[in-house]
């Protein structure tokens, strides 16, 4: 008998993280318990460790078929081909290991555009800006992951393309710039490789596949494995989960948000989060522009703001845990992209779990286990004296509390010397990105210049009980 090394999410087991990463078991307990997930298959872990272990990182005999035929599933379900020159389906490629690693290992987006089939989503969506900005981003996002190309030399076309339009932010780019920012990028791929950008849809798959792979043994991964000291039998490899993209950034009446079930900055019992009209998730969690507070889709969105409450409530009755969880709403209807139990500081922890025994979602003896006792160290953090009346330099949002003092310095690798050397640093970014990871460990806070609280920076921070602004 082969080995299974795919499972779809209406066959995965919820329970068993270790075989299907925690983003691919919840993704399959959210699809069974009739959450609207888009379609999609989890590549497990013992795959991964099956590449990262093979001298030649070889793909373990059978995968891909497993892989194809599972994807020709997708196709039925979403009525769109791979590849399809007339009706092109485009997939995600996303990591998830046991453990919660938020943002330690690849993701690319956007997987099966080409010239070919770029034309064919202009004229689904008859929005060619809209498929321009999905074709730069995937170039970008696959040359960096999938390629290895430095990000930077991304960055320089970009800005160039932005200066030359007049453009503050992405959005302000028309889609004659978003087509000269792909060709540019493609110009930069073929410059940094010596090769061109894959074309073939299928090949672009197993590239991606085998890229997530390998971010398992990443520096970032690797580094955030030994701080949080995340053992094999806790999590081994990560699995790969493969799913039809929505999109974000599709008009005004499409966005993309991160949300928790509580706050978790005070444990207050209020849906807590961040959105973006027209954007993809990246922009949020990458702290690309200032997010709105989910509030605010009250009044801006109001149906999917009512939808939003519900899907909080069922992801926290099921779970009874506090969730952190993406979504996407795609011309008006509303997807859930992943769930994952929420990172809180001590406080919250605390209040949190004494709310849900008196509201009856868990009973003391859970209550307790939440809590580890090394966070409680963190309700002994030294705070600002609330009766200082001493007027503040300037105002940030409050990403995680606490105090922080030391040299302000604006480069990871920087903050990871001097903090090696005893110095308190601070460790001040425009946003941070998770080859950052080695900064955190070595600063006292951290300090941005954009994002929310739902950023990068904020969620590692808030893991640290560090503080940040």
């Amino acid at each position: 008998m082969s080995t299974k090394w795919v499972y779809a999410f209406e066959e995965g087991d919820g329970k068993n993280k270790k075989l299907l990463g925690g983003k691919g078991a919840n993704l399959c307990e959210m699809t069974q318990i009739g959450l609207r997930v888009p379609p999609g298959f989890v590549i497990t872990t013992e795959a991964c460790l099956a590449v990262v272990n093979d001298s030649k990182n070889a793909l373990p005999p059978g995968m891909m078929e497993q892989v194809h035929s599972h994807l020709a599933e997708v196709e039925r379900k979403s009525h769109r081909v791979f590849g399809g020159r007339d009706n092109p389906l485009l997939i995600s490629v996303r990591s998830g290991s046991a453990m919660s690693m938020p943002g330690m290992m690849d993701t690319i987006l956007n997987l099966g555009l080409n010239a070919e089939t770029l034309q064919g989503l202009i004229v689904q969506t008859g929005n060619e800006r809209f498929c321009y900005d999905a074709y730069r981003r995937f170039i970008q996002l696959f040359g960096k992951v999938a390629l290895g190309v430095p990000e930077a030399e991304f960055d320089a076309e970009f800005e160039a393309i932005k200066q030359k339009a007049g453009a503050t932010h992405d959005v302000d780019l028309s889609s004659h710039d978003l087509a000269e920012i792909s060709e540019r990028f493609l110009g930069v791929v073929r410059r940094s490789t010596g090769k061109p950008f894959p074309v073939d849809p299928r090949e672009q798959l197993e590239i991606a596949i085998r890229a997530v792979f390998n971010s398992w043994s990443g520096r970032r991964a690797v580094d955030y494995r030994r701080e949080f000291k995340i053992t094999p039998e806790m999590a081994n490899g990560t699995a790969v989960n493969v799913m039809q993209m929505v999109f974000g950034n599709m008009g005004n009446d499409s966005a993309t948000g991160v949300g928790f079930t509580r706050d978790p900055g005070t444990g207050e019992n209020v849906m807590f989060g961040e959105y973006l009209v027209n954007a993809q998730g990246e922009d949020v969690v990458a702290g690309i522009r200032t997010p709105k507070p989910v509030a605010a889709m009250e009044d801006e969105m109001p149906r999917l703001y009512r939808e939003l409450l519900e899907l909080r409530n069922k992801l926290e009755a099921h779970y009874k845990e506090i969730q952190d969880f993406e979504f996407t709403i795609e011309k008006g209807t509303l997807y859930c992209l992943q769930t994952r139990n929420g990172k809180m500081n001590a406080h919250a922890l605390v209040r949190t779990s004494v709310e849900m025994v008196k509201e009856g979602l868990i009973d003391k003896k859970q209550a307790l286990l939440r809590i580890q006792p090394e966070m409680l160290e963190q309700m002994l953090f030294p705070r600002l004296d609330p009766k200082v009346t001493k007027k503040p330099i300037a105002m940030g949002l409050l990403a995680s509390p606490g105090v922080a003092i030391g040299v302000a310095v604006f480069d990871a690798d920087r903050a990871e010397k001097l903090g090696r050397t005893g110095e308190r640093v601070i460790l001040v970014r425009e946003e941070t990105k998770p080859e950052d990871i080695h900064g955190f460990f070595a600063s006292q806070g951290i300090l941005t210049s954009r994002g929310g609280k739902t950023s990068h920076a904020a969620v590692v921070a808030r893991g640290m009980g560090k503080p940040c602004v």
